[in-house]
């Protein structure tokens, strides 16, 4: 990101970062906490504060994972929490934004209902919206899963623990939580030595009905975003070629 900013962009007259190629405003940063991970928060909140850049974070597999013993999801100006069905915690389905922002909460709110103007009667909208309002089921089963969050939380460190014990006793790697850090690990991921051996650890779990994924291909290398602009990606490229995601539902 600083590589980027620095080669790429630049603040002008009127306080906002721009893009040198593009000529547009470069509004958001957008880190990802992926896996449960938290992304390094203080290096990208200083670089975002300096080029007058809003932090979004995407929070989607975070819920539970702290950052310096304050929540993910809390640090950005806004965030989103996902409760897909394959979350940590699930409604079902959608999710929920976080902000500190009493006018983006009230901006947030009148999208996701329709961009309803209040009235006893009539239907006034004004501005596109959309009906993104999570219905009371949902909720009633969210609000039942956080009560769980802790034990679920719980479970997933001591998976964790006994993933990196074994990953230690047959020299397979597990990502772990650096000192100031604690991840919900919602997912937990092996670190392969290459490719080629991915690949067989892929074949061979899978086959044994373990049912092991890679990580998902880096947006850089799908058809539909090759216009796109893009920076050195090594280290992306890297990960994605070892990275295997191992099961890691709780267990009660």
């Amino acid at each position: 990101m600083k590589f980027f900013l620095e080669e790429n962009c630049e603040i002008r007259n009127d306080g906002f970062c721009w893009n040198k190629n593009t000529n547009k405003i470069v509004r958001a940063c957008l880190p990802m906490h992926t896996y449960g991970f938290p992304a390094e928060l203080d290096a990208i909140s200083n670089l975002c504060k300096h080029y007058n850049i809003n932090l979004v974070e995407d929070a989607a597999e975070s819920l539970g994972s702290m950052y310096k013993n304050q929540h993910t999801g809390t640090i950005g100006k806004i965030s989103a929490i996902s409760f897909n069905g394959n979350k940590i915690i699930t409604t079902g389905g959608g999710g929920m934004l976080i902000t500190n922002d009493k006018i983006l909460a009230e901006k947030a709110k009148h999208l996701t209902t329709t961009s309803k103007i209040k009235h006893k009667w009539a239907f006034e909208h004004d501005e596109v919206g959309y009906n993104y309002r999570l219905p009371n089921l949902n909720a009633a089963l969210g609000l039942a899963q956080i009560e769980m969050l802790p034990k679920i939380l719980e479970s997933k460190r001591n998976i964790s623990k006994k993933y990196c014990e074994w990953g230690k006793k047959n020299g397979i790697e597990f990502i772990k939580d650096r000192k100031h850090t604690k991840s919900n690990f919602w997912l937990n991921t092996a670190i392969t030595n290459s490719l080629s051996e991915r690949n067989t650890m892929l074949e061979q779990t899978n086959n044994n009905g373990v049912i092991t994924r890679p990580v998902w291909t880096p947006m850089h290398k799908m058809a539909i975003y090759q216009k796109f602009k893009k920076i050195d990606l090594s280290n992306t490229e890297w990960l994605y070629d070892r990275l295997v995601n191992v099961p890691s539902s709780p267990v009660f």
